[in-house]
């Protein structure tokens, strides 16, 4: 077994990122995962070809989608014989896909495969209550009609209220919003300073549309170019205006609907493999991914439930000998305002980078300027398994044009983990 070869990253596509109910109201995410496949297929010559694997990814999914992997390979152009998985690791889904890809081509088991993902809040899973399920797998598993007739003895209307997916944490019942508020609480983390962070993230988004630099990144799709939740006039006297949505009743809100990530439908996916596998096809890699880390937090006791980045990518600097100044410039998920400002906070703590990451001293501070230049999730939006492939493709191509230059992703998740990568040219 050959171990260890580099792997580059080749590029990426996505199709716009959404608002939940808006132009991909009536499409799941197989349809989501065909179309940014398929565009990716096209955009690298692929028709036909056989893969390694497909890794893609989906958080909110209906059963029936047992394996989108798979199901959106056999439709993507891709030969048949490509295999396909289905991963879920909340809003790291699809770097976690990519990782996973990566690892394969490292180890020599697979030379070229696609990670990436799709998410859809508009197509969610709507389930019946416990009581009805068992009467209709009852009634199901009955021989005769007389057996199916008594699987519903003392059936009642209130049998029949749908069960929705919630978004809070199961150990904790409080939604992610909710516990980012206690972050920003703990961290003494202004509500200016979110709303300043989230006009930049829009400013410079529609900055990177109007300089074309989406143009080979972003497909259209649905008669949608740009992602709908981009709000290119904001201001922050508007954003100023929103209220709390999480915290309205202490006085202390500070998460709006305008400094957190809107509900998103999207998918976005890239193509890795080794250079061998790229030379011979004449393709030009991006850049490489060098290394990759997950970590995680006790949040049911007290750990802020998004600063597992924090310590992944502490984790994997001291692996790699480096130090959080050495890049050239980092994407950093923004699930909320609150929460890069609180993790930015925490590397420059040394009571925190010593009594919790184990290091000598603070990880020291990063320029602001030089986090998300092409914007990120409050202005993209956030379809859960699709952002790490899209926070990579992006990453990609921003060091292609640099010409050489080192990037630092990081990606807090659900769950209370942290997924973390090094992407360098």
């Amino acid at each position: 077994m050959r171990l260890f070869r580099p792997v580059a990253v080749l590029g990426g596509v996505r199709i716009p990122f959404c608002r939940q109910n808006s132009a991909y109201a009536d499409i799941g995410n197989l349809g989501l995962s065909v179309r940014t496949l398929g565009a990716l297929v096209e955009k690298y010559g692929l028709q036909g070809q056989q893969l390694g694997e497909v890794a893609m990814g989906a958080v909110i999914k209906h059963s029936s989608d047992w394996n989108l992997g798979r199901e959106a390979t056999l439709s993507s152009g891709l030969s048949p014989l490509t295999p396909g998985i289905t991963l879920q690791r909340a809003c790291g889904t699809s770097l976690d896909s990519i990782i996973t890809i990566g690892n394969k081509i490292a180890l020599g088991q697979i030379d070229a495969g696609i990670g990436g993902g799709s998410d859809t809040t508009s197509d969610v899973p709507i389930v019946y209550g416990p009581a009805l399920r068992r009467r209709l797998l009852k009634a199901a598993a009955a021989k005769t009609p007389v057996e199916k007739l008594r699987a519903f003895a003392g059936f009642g209307p209130r049998e029949l209220k749908p069960d929705f997916p919630g978004v809070a944490e199961p150990r904790t019942g409080k939604s992610m919003g909710a516990h980012c508020e206690d972050m920003a609480k703990e961290w003494n983390i202004p509500r200016q300073a979110q709303d300043e962070w989230a006009l930049r993230s829009h400013q410079n988004l529609a900055a990177a549309y109007d300089r074309g630099f989406f143009n080979d990144l972003v497909v259209n799709f649905r008669g949608v170019s740009r992602d709908n939740i981009l709000r290119a006039d904001t201001t922050l006297a508007k954003l100023a205006s929103l209220k709390p949505a999480f915290d309205r009743s202490s006085g202390r809100g500070t998460l709006t609907a305008g400094n957190s990530t809107p509900l998103t439908d999207g998918a976005a996916a890239c193509l890795l493999s080794s250079n061998e596998w790229a030379q011979q096809r004449g393709i030009e890699p991006l850049c490489w991914l060098r290394d990759a880390q997950v970590a995680a937090v006790d949040f049911v006791h007290g750990e802020g439930l998004l600063m597992a980045p924090t310590v992944a990518v502490a984790e994997m600097l001291v692996r790699n000998g480096m130090t959080l100044q050495d890049f050239d410039f980092y994407e950093i998920h923004e699930a909320f305002a609150a929460q890069v400002l609180c993790t930015l906070r925490a590397w420059e703590s040394d009571d925190y980078c010593r009594s919790r990451l184990g290091l000598g001293q603070a990880m020291g501070r990063i320029d602001p300027a030089r986090i998300n230049p092409n914007g990120s999730s409050l202005a993209t939006g956030h379809p859960f398994a699709a952002t790490g492939a899209r926070i990579v493709a992006t990453a990609a191509k921003e060091l292609a044009e640099r010409g050489a230059g080192r990037c630092l992703v990081s990606i807090c998740t659900a769950g209370g983990m942290g997924v973390v990568a090094i992407l360098e040219r």
